[in-house]
């Protein structure tokens, strides 16, 4: 499994995902603002786009990967460690 190359956070973005199931990442300003996964990603990133803080991200990448909910998980988890325990700012509670 590999990252697809960084794209802009915009409707034509978006456009150029496929309907698999995967994750994805969003940032802006060098920030992780979001870490998602789906089985449908292209469906998923463009209710994103609507979203009070994730439509706020400029930059996004995404990774085909039928197991997302548990490629999620781990990278979610590796955040987390990697930045005391918190969450990207748009998975906040």
């Amino acid at each position: 499994m590999s990252w697809s190359e960084w794209l802009d956070f915009d409707r034509a973005g978006v456009e150029q995902v496929p309907e698999a199931a995967g994750v994805y990442l969003m940032h802006a300003s060098m920030k992780v603002m979001h870490i998602g996964g789906s089985a449908n990603m292209r469906k998923s990133l463009a209710e994103l786009l609507s979203d009070p803080c994730a439509g706020k991200a400029k930059r996004f990448h995404y990774m085909i990967a039928e197991t997302y909910a548990e490629t999620k998980g781990q990278l979610l988890k590796d955040y987390a460690d990697k930045h005391a325990g918190k969450m990207p700012s748009c998975m906040e509670k």
